[in-house]
């Protein structure tokens, strides 16, 4: 039997060679190579203590960090450096590319650490940098949000429940809506992030390291906010991860939604909304055809990540302690969460720079189908009517227009009365569409003036 590759971090306890099947099935450095820049930022750091601990000489860390600043250098000009050695992960390529350099010292520099501590730590660097990076992606969806309410100002179109033409609102408040979803998925990422940003360096394999390396130290160096207090469940916990993918996944969630409504609204069936060229497609077939397929994979790309956070609960819910190499399937998982939420958010905030509101349609959609009637029970509680008889009185009024095939603004005053005696003669300025906007005037509500200072609030927050 041949020999076992001595470039293996773990060859010594072994004689003979590794099945060429189970090394490929093993080896994630296909997609763990994505932590390559982490991987040299933590062994740095990792350096240092070790030189503050008396572990390696001053002489020796220089070495060592300038063969590192070396690798970092070329691996980030040229990708094919980074393929053309094989390696089990990202963690013995480092490590075998610092043998190259520095000889037999670069084998010094995993002293008290393990794997386990190391990609960690590794993951934990890199998922912090890309968290920072998707929440400014949120932010410029919100400012997209923002800039299309401004600019939309006085358009009106129907609110909906069950699908169903219900009451109607300001198109900037529909606008509003989104953008407040998407505040709270950020405060949602800031809050995983800081979950995220602890250092689980020095917990080594399971029961933390024998040198006297000052975590803290470490921890500042490297921007930790603090160290993990166990080194057990350091190495063997992914709930940072799976904390992510559940962030990740309601922001899909609320991307999914608003990408339904933009499909639902650029139909022909509702008319309210057009895609620019830029974000639209053709058929092959049907020449006619303008279909929104940028928000068709948004809505699509959710199930994506939805299933990557299940994929992470099951893999996690049965590991006992400590580490178990079911847990490399985490990074996968992540990695393309990433990947699938920022390409999301750049193509929705793409989307709405590129939307044009038909407001003759939405308008004509929001004064037909009764969308005042609720105005007008609310019209008759003013005149002392209990509400619910009120709702009663207005059901008549809707049928008697049914059958006319009219409006509830068509009606006369003496057809009004005669079912609902107590209207008067300033019923029809109180379900006229200004006035009916106009009343929901509380905090939150769809009156113009509350809708322009939600925008005033929303763009002061997203400048601050």
């Amino acid at each position: 039997m041949a020999p076992a590759d001595k470039n293996n971090l773990w060859g010594g306890r072994f004689s003979g060679a590794v099945d060429p099947e189970f090394e490929r099935f093993n080896c994630s450095f296909s997609f763990d190579r994505r932590l390559f820049q982490a991987d040299i930022v933590g062994s740095v750091a990792h350096c240092e203590a070790l030189a503050a601990a008396g572990v390696l000489t001053t002489e020796e860390a220089s070495q060592i960090n300038s063969a590192l600043a070396e690798i970092r250098e070329r691996g980030l000009a040229d990708p094919a450096y980074l393929t053309e050695m094989q390696a089990e992960d990202v963690h013995s390529f480092v490590e075998a590319r610092l043998t190259e350099i520095v000889g037999d010292l670069g084998r010094k520099l995993h002293t008290g650490r393990s794997r386990n501590d190391q990609v960690a730590t590794d993951l934990r660097l890199w998922l912090r940098a890309e968290i920072d990076q998707l929440g400014q992606l949120l932010r410029d969806t919100q400012v997209a949000l923002v800039d299309l309410a401004e600019s939309n100002l006085s358009a009106v179109i129907p609110g909906y429940t069950h699908l169903q033409r219900a009451q109607p609102i300001l198109f900037a408040h529909w606008c509003l809506a989104y953008l407040e979803m998407l505040a709270r998925d950020h405060e949602r990422l800031i809050e995983t992030r800081r979950r995220v940003n602890v250092m689980p360096l020095g917990s080594a394999a399971l029961a933390g390291t024998s040198h006297p390396i000052d975590r803290e130290a470490v921890a500042r160096g490297l921007g930790f906010d603090s160290v993990s207090r166990n080194s057990l469940d350091a190495v063997s916990d992914r709930d940072f991860c799976v904390e992510f993918a559940g962030t990740a996944s309601l922001i899909m969630m609320h991307l999914s939604r608003l990408a339904e409504d933009i499909i639902l609204y650029a139909t022909a069936e509702f008319g309210f909304f057009e895609l620019s060229d830029a974000v639209a497609t053709g058929s092959s077939l049907m020449p006619q055809k303008k279909n929104p397929d940028s928000m068709e994979l948004v809505r699509g790309k959710a199930g994506r990540v939805f299933g990557h956070l299940t994929s992470l609960l099951v893999t996690m819910k049965g590991l006992p302690l400590a580490y178990n190499k079911d847990m490399q399937e985490d990074k996968e998982a992540v990695f393309d969460t990433v990947d699938t939420v920022a390409g999301s958010l750049a193509v929705t905030a793409t989307v709405l720079r590129n939307l044009r509101v038909n407001e003759n349609r939405a308008l004509e959609a929001a004064t037909h189908g009764y969308l005042n009637a609720t105005e007008l029970a609310d019209y008759l509680t003013r005149k002392g009517i209990p509400f619910r008889e009120a709702h009663e009185t207005v059901g008549r009024v809707v049928v008697r227009a049914i059958e006319r095939g009219v409006e509830l603004n068509d009606f006369s005053l003496e057809e009004l009365q005669e079912i609902a005696p107590q209207a008067g003669a300033d019923v029809f300025a109180a379900l006229s569409l200004e006035q009916t906007l106009a009343t929901k005037s509380q905090t939150g509500g769809t009156s113009r003036d509350q809708v322009k200072q939600a925008l005033a609030a929303a763009k002061a927050r997203l400048l601050s």
